[in-house]
């Protein structure tokens, strides 16, 4: 498994996966509560996942379930936007 950084929670939130990355940015935020980073970032996530619950759901599961190079290609298109 790979370790529970802010880039890691970075990387999750630009794909849409919020609760991931929420769960990373508390993990962080145990080991060290004063990471003011993890602290924006949680709170400014509590609001987008209020304000766009359920939202990039299909590039998620896409990104799940992907297993052909063909659906890699695409997931590595779909970032570069």
């Amino acid at each position: 498994m790979a370790p529970k950084t802010l880039t890691l929670a970075s990387i999750y939130e630009l794909q849409g996966l919020k609760e991931e990355a929420i769960e990373i940015y508390r993990d962080v935020l145990s080991a060290n509560p004063n990471n003011t980073e993890a602290k924006l970032a949680l709170s400014r996530l509590s609001g987008a996942r209020r304000k766009f619950e359920g939202g990039n759901t299909q590039m998620r599961e896409f990104f799940v379930k992907m297993d052909s190079p063909a659906e890699f290609a695409e997931f590595e298109r779909w970032l570069a936007f």
